[in-house]
């Protein structure tokens, strides 16, 4: 019979007929999956990306060739001619005026120097001393310790003693866990000291006290240029200090506060009265074994104000580590006391310090001696991976035009080629400028070096140049000849 009008021929299904549609949508699914899942997973369908380049100034020393044997890294870099680099820093490294600059450069690998310019001599190293004391906390204490400020109660329930544990960085208000200064705060202290009172039916009024004597010694070293002292350079050192040791967190010039211990407790008391506890005037000093723990509150690790001490070079927070340090390795509290346990803890790490003369351990004092090598061997074992501690305060080194203390550096044309490359640690008194780090060159090997200038024109603006360019050369040195 014959189609009419276009009409269909009315077909009985086969079984193919009958999976044809079920098949064919399957497959536009799985079309349809796959385009969403490769989008989603990028490289699932086709060859990986590339990761991206990390510059090598972002990149801790582990990630760098030739900087420890740790990790699987590139050590084919070449090794700098010495020759090569003379050249190079014996036209950079030159005094502004008056004075002397002494130098090293070393292969953070294998410790072959590459640059020696009076490297064993002395010097005074100005706040490149606290590279010595960065590795000395550190090596003592461990990266993850703590410093703890408690509230403890007398035999008085009406008296409350804040009790210093080391914490120089505390901070006024609430505790804030992602903060260095101000991780531990008088507000939260006041705070559960005052439930803690509640607690115990203390109706108050209550009598604050202080105990520092957890420092030893002196307060304030003798050593130091009372100019300095008074300029704010550093304060006498108590076991506890609000802001490191300054009237304000933002405030990092000016007067300080001489007896910081006395400063805090006193602005504990006025939390204390902020969290609804009536509080008697005035603060007394006390000094005895109280045990019943109130409140406490613990301060950022160790590592952190390493960190923090060699980015912006706080003096204070130098000496207070110092006293931490010694602590730790069963001496007293006092300056002499820190001084010895660095020049232990730098023994031990196998640099030599019969040579060295520690007066302090922020470098304040002019009375300190270093030489450029001995810096340069700490920096490297600070870059070597060899001891775990020390590579935590790799993060506090000044990044060239970037961070901390060199942040206004490297700004010229005649340094702008280490801005972002030059990690170092710097060092400024009246006539002494010094520059102490790491840097890789531009065929990838991780290389370190001290300069150190003594006996400077004040204020001469080529001598800080003379550094800057030549640790810049460094980064953008080949040097194979």
């Amino acid at each position: 019979m014959g189609v009419k009008n276009g009409g269909a021929r009315k077909r009985v299904p086969t079984a193919w007929g009958r999976l044809m549609w079920p098949v064919l949508l399957a497959v536009v699914l799985l079309c349809v999956g796959a385009v969403v899942v490769s989008g989603m997973v990028p490289g699932l369908f086709s060859a990986p990306r590339p990761a991206p380049s990390i510059p090598a100034w972002q990149q801790q020393p582990t990630q760098l060739s030739g900087s420890s044997a740790l990790l699987p890294l590139d050590t084919k870099a070449p090794v700098p001619v010495p020759a090569e680099v003379a050249k190079l820093l014996d036209g950079t490294l030159k005094p502004d005026g008056a004075g002397n600059i002494s130098g090293v450069v070393m292969d953070a690998l294998t410790g072959q120097v590459l640059f020696d310019r009076d490297a064993n001599a002395n010097r005074i190293p100005a706040s490149n001393m606290k590279l010595l004391t960065a590795v000395a906390a550190l090596k003592a204490l461990g990266p993850e310790t703590r410093f703890t400020t408690k509230v403890l109660g007398s035999d008085n329930p009406s008296t409350v003693v804040l009790t210093g544990g080391g914490d120089v960085l505390l901070g006024d208000s609430a505790s804030d866990p992602s903060a260095v200064l101000g991780h531990a705060g008088l507000a939260s202290l006041a705070s559960d000291t005052a439930a803690a009172l509640a607690a115990s039916g203390v109706q108050g009024p209550v009598t604050v006290q202080v105990d520092d004597s957890f420092f030893s010694g002196p307060a304030l070293n003798p050593a130091w240029s009372l100019d300095d002292v008074a300029a704010g350079e550093t304060a006498p050192l108590y076991s506890l200090a609000l802001n490191s040791g300054r009237y304000s967190p933002g405030v990092e010039t000016g007067p300080r506060p001489q007896d910081s211990a006395m400063t805090t407790a006193q602005a504990f008391a006025a939390q204390l009265a902020t969290a609804g506890v009536a509080v008697s005037p005035g603060v007394e000093r006390a000094k005895g074994l109280h045990t019943k723990v109130l409140a406490a509150a613990e301060s950022a690790t160790v590592s952190e104000q390493v960190d923090l001490m060699l980015e912006t070079s706080d003096n204070f927070l130098a000496e207070a580590l110092g006293r931490m340090t010694a602590s730790a390795s069963g001496k007293e509290t006092t300056y002499d006391a820190a001084t010895a346990a660095v020049r232990q803890r730098l023994g031990e790490l196998g640099i030599t310090t019969d040579t060295m003369l520690l007066a302090d351990v922020s470098g304040l004092a002019l009375e300190n001696q270093v030489s450029a090598r001995q810096f340069a061997e700490v920096v490297r074992a600070i870059t070597s991976g060899t001891d775990p501690a020390l590579r935590s305060a790799l993060e506090g080194f000044p990044v060239a035009g970037l961070t901390g203390t060199l942040n206004d550096r490297y700004g010229d044309a005649s340094t702008a080629g280490g801005a972002g490359l030059v990690r170092a640690k710097t060092g400024t008194l009246n006539t002494v400028i010094a520059l102490s780090g790491y840097v890789v060159d531009a065929d990838g090997r991780l290389l370190v070096f001290s300069f150190i200038g003594n006996g400077l024109d004040p204020g001469a603006a080529g001598n800080k140049v003379a550094m800057d360019r030549s640790a810049s050369v460094l980064a953008s040195c080949g040097c194979r000849g």
